[in-house]
């Protein structure tokens, strides 16, 4: 049991680390914040709390994933190499891409309710 709760410590050590170290994670634990008290602010249903909370956590996932490989390369190969610098910007765009595609998943579901919710105010 203490191995288990040991694993827990550290994977918050790590949520840790990457907070003090990364501004990104910082803006999207940001991003996510908002888009869940958006998402109780609109009455989402459970698929799309669901849908939020996923994309929300696909993000920051990757993120720190992404901060995982940079601290690799660099504790690999300390001097510039361009092969690390390739690894570390398809990691960086695997970040990117999980962010674009987040975003417009919450717009699709947003905007419709913010929209009505707006209509409905006039």
């Amino acid at each position: 049991m203490k191995k288990r709760i040991d694993s827990f410590r550290y994977a918050f050590r790590g949520i840790a680390d990457a907070f003090s170290e990364q501004p990104n994670i910082r803006i999207h634990f940001i991003a996510a914040g908002i888009a869940v008290l958006l998402s109780a602010f609109l009455h989402l249903n459970t698929t799309e709390w669901c849908i939020i909370l996923f994309c929300c956590g696909l993000v920051i996932s990757m993120e720190l994933l992404n901060t995982a490989i940079e601290k690799l390369c660099d504790f690999a190969e300390p001097q510039r190499n361009e092969k690390i610098r390739i690894i570390k910007d398809v990691s960086a765009a695997a970040v990117l891409v999980a962010s674009i595609v987040s975003l417009a998943i919450g717009l699709v579901i947003f905007v419709p309710k913010i929209v009505q919710m707006v209509s409905n105010a006039d």
